[in-house]
């Protein structure tokens, strides 16, 4: 058997120099098409090192009131698109913005998954009536 060696291409970096992400604000207004689905979906907001937007990704589209996540959907566009960092942001079709059991679950095996990566898990944002920052909440520890 012969062995080939193959140069990777490294994907262009689509950066947005007009979308800035510096506050839960800055997500909400971002992702406020998703407040009013009738199912729950997880987004990955790709960040660069001077914070502004590089893409948005849809990772999982689920039922009304459940929506499978694994760090290797989560962390896959963030790779491919060399971001220093990502936001994730899912929504409660029920309007009830508070995280589950399962939401703070998989927070913190993402920011597991992200010391390992080196690519910070800079929040997870709840989307409903309202908006709710793990981050902010202190529920979390992010560091």
């Amino acid at each position: 058997m012969k062995w080939q060696i193959v140069q990777a291409q490294l994907p262009m970096v689509k950066e947005s120099q007009e979308t800035k992400i510096q506050s839960t604000q800055d997500v909400t207004t971002l992702c406020q098409d998703i407040i009013n689905l009738a199912q729950e979906s997880f987004h990955v907001l790709t960040i660069n090192c001077r914070n502004y937007l590089i893409d948005r990704h849809l990772i999982s589209l689920g039922l009304i009131d459940v929506c499978l996540v694994h760090p290797r959907e989560v962390f896959r566009p963030a790779i491919l698109d060399g971001a220093k960092a990502i936001i994730c942001v899912h929504n409660h079709p029920t309007g009830d913005s508070n995280p589950s059991a399962d939401d703070i679950r998989i927070t913190r095996q993402l920011i597991q998954a992200s010391k390992i990566l080196e690519i910070q898990l800079r929040d997870h944002v709840i989307i409903g009536h309202t908006t709710f920052s793990l981050r902010e909440s202190g529920i979390v520890d992010f560091t």
